[in-house]
């Protein structure tokens, strides 16, 4: 008899860590400082303060492996929050980022809402994020 041998599943939280570590390692390159909450604040993963402009932006990552959907729904969306969705790829191949405004997210219509309302499985899907790819001007 053959054994069929279970894939194993990648653990979520180093998912969500390796993405907010991305994340903040691109704020860094780009002068920010940066602060990650290591989950001790419930809806911001990241501080990122700018001396230039002195703004400082809360940011929350969302992290995925390969190229998917993103569980959020829209009721917890926050409009001053600046939302990172990350996809990690295979190790030899480049991060995807795409960043939109919260306030964005929050009135978004079209592709960009279509499941953001659902009420089984909120989210949305990675390729109604192309247009916000690599959008780091987000931060000023």
């Amino acid at each position: 008899m053959t054994e069929i041998k279970k894939k194993k599943r990648v653990d979520g939280q180093m998912t969500g860590l390796a993405g907010e570590f991305f994340v903040a390692g691109e704020l860094l390159k780009r002068n920010f400082q940066t602060s990650i909450t290591f989950g001790n604040a419930k809806s911001i993963d990241i501080f990122a303060h700018s001396e230039e402009s002195g703004q400082t932006y809360a940011v929350q990552v969302k992290s995925l492996r390969t190229k998917n959907y993103f569980p959020i729904r829209r009721s917890a969306i926050g409009e001053n929050i600046v939302y990172v969705f990350v996809i990690l790829n295979k190790p030899d191949k480049e991060v995807d980022y795409f960043i939109v405004l919260g306030s964005t997210l929050s009135s978004a219509t079209g592709d960009l809402a279509k499941y953001l309302d659902d009420p089984k499985f909120p989210g949305i899907n990675w390729r109604s994020l192309e247009p916000y790819r690599n959008n780091w001007q987000v931060f000023v």
